[in-house]
């Protein structure tokens, strides 16, 4: 016998018991204070559909009242739990006309009332809807996500995006001091956090006086302060403190902004910190100092890695290498055409797809004194393109500008010639920028000039620096060349 389903029917007839039924036995008393609402339901439906009210409509959970089953749930507000008991009755979750705080909220619902199958669909929603609203209330979205241990990744990854997009606005904003403190220790641990470490610790100071017990709005004044006030702060930054990267504020700032404040910070820390600021070094070094804070540009290289590029960026603009960017000036973008693991290493090669009218990025690897003693023929297309190359030592690389292809160059002092330790240096990193040209070398090509598989070093027209001899040459671990745009 055929069997006819009649499913359209039957959820029309459960739906519409949602607003006629008559013959409910739950009473759920939702929200606080003045916005407290009531809402009647039935212990068969809520058990059926959801797992949490199949515990929570239990005798332990719940209590009788005029033979209706009583169940308080104050932390959810009354429009997103009507939202929720919609959905059970229905199974229709519309959002469209919902503020971005209901929405914020009901994520946190489904979450915790066990709607699994809700969460994915209304955290997409809240990221692709309301985009604009997460960036006006950042403070308010992390906190309600770090309140949680289930899967926010999404919306928390969106979060810190915007987050390091402008960190500047984010501190500075008057919420700030009530930032949850794990998402706070997280901010001020990135390397790519890009703010001014003064700044930074102003923050830091700020966000203390608010969560310490007796200080606050009515007593952040240090002057009025006694040990125990001093004490309190200190106990509250304790897991701070390291984060901040003393080195990088400038001794005048140390003297007015941090030195008031060293009660709060630990001795061997503070110590090593006025040891730098009085002598510009450290002689003995006692506590590990963070590296500074440095942009990460994307780069699809194997052999540097992205903060790197920043360095390099920050190299084309003419500043210092670790100078302090924000979402406006991170505007480079490094495109790759040639890498010799890939495309063998071979000048005609090169040329064929570096041909046009560009600015060039060229970044060598040399092959370790080991690779050199016992190889001179490597073989750089049999190496995987998978894995990182191994037991590679310095690194090299040259910017050129309005080249006609890579081999040829005009007269200009926008192009310099770099030099890494390693593809995770950032201290002892060497530049050297072009002075002139010669006058009778109008075309003198590329420093790093690539024939019968070896590099061959020219120096024309710049301040060598120590950065490589002109006489030296090398058959290189890898080859890479980026247009830079």
């Amino acid at each position: 016998m055929a069997i006819k389903r009649f499913h359209a029917k039957l959820l029309q007839d459960i739906s519409s018991m949602y607003s006629t039924s008559t013959d409910y036995n739950v009473i759920i008393q939702v929200g606080t204070n003045q916005n407290i609402k009531e809402f009647r339901a039935h212990s068969n439906i809520l058990r059926a559909r959801s797992k949490y009210f199949k515990a929570a409509l239990s005798n332990e959970w719940s209590t009788e009242d005029n033979n209706s089953i009583l169940f308080k749930k104050p932390n959810i507000n009354p429009n997103v739990f009507k939202l929720i008991l919609k959905y059970i009755y229905s199974g229709e979750m519309q959002l469209s006309k919902q503020s971005g705080a209901d929405v914020l909220e009901l994520l946190a619902a489904s979450d915790e009332l066990l709607f699994s199958e809700l969460f994915p669909f209304i955290q997409d929603h809240i990221i692709r809807f309301k985009s604009d609203w997460i960036e006006h209330n950042l403070i308010l979205v992390l906190n309600r996500i770090s309140k949680t241990v289930n899967d926010y990744k999404n919306l928390r990854d969106r979060c810190i995006k915007f987050v390091l997009a402008d960190p500047l606005s984010f501190v500075i904003s008057k919420d700030f001091p009530l930032l949850d403190k794990d998402i706070l220790y997280e901010l001020f641990e990135r390397e790519d956090f890009l703010i001014e470490e003064t700044i930074i610790w102003d923050c830091l100071i700020k966000w203390g006086i608010e969560q310490t017990p007796g200080l606050g709005s009515d007593n952040s004044d240090r002057f009025k302060w006694n040990n125990e006030n001093y004490e309190g702060l200190k106990e509250t930054l304790n897991h701070f403190i390291p984060l901040i990267r003393f080195s990088e504020i400038s001794s005048a700032d140390f003297f007015d902004k941090v030195r008031p404040y060293k009660a709060v910070i630990p001795t061997n820390i503070y110590e090593e910190a006025m040891e730098f600021h009085m002598k510009g070094t450290l002689s003995e070094i006692t506590t590990i100092f963070l590296p500074a804070r440095v942009g990460i540009i994307p780069i699809e290289s194997r052999i540097i890695k992205p903060k790197l590029a920043y360095i390099i960026s920050n190299w084309i603009d003419k500043k210092n290498a670790k100078a302090v960017r924000n979402k406006n000036n991170l505007r480079y973008r490094f495109n790759l055409l040639y890498r010799s693991s890939r495309d063998g290493l071979d000048i005609n090669t090169i040329h064929s797809k570096c041909s046009e009218q560009n600015t060039y990025l060229i970044l060598i690897k040399q092959q370790s004194p080991v690779q050199n003693k016992t190889s001179q023929n490597i073989d750089l297309n049999a190496v995987s393109q998978e894995e990182p190359l191994q037991n590679l030592t310095k690194i090299y690389g040259e910017y050129s500008t309005h080249t006609a292809k890579v081999g040829q160059c005009i007269n200009t002092t926008e192009n310099f010639i770099f030099s890494f330790e390693n593809d995770n240096d950032i201290k002892n990193m060497k530049i050297s920028r072009m002075n002139h040209i010669p006058e009778n070398k109008i075309n003198v090509g590329t420093v790093f000039h690539l024939d019968c598989s070896r590099i061959h070093v020219k120096t024309w027209g710049y301040c060598n620096n120590n950065i490589i001899s002109a006489d030296t040459n090398f058959v290189p671990a890898e080859f890479e060349v980026f247009r830079v745009y």
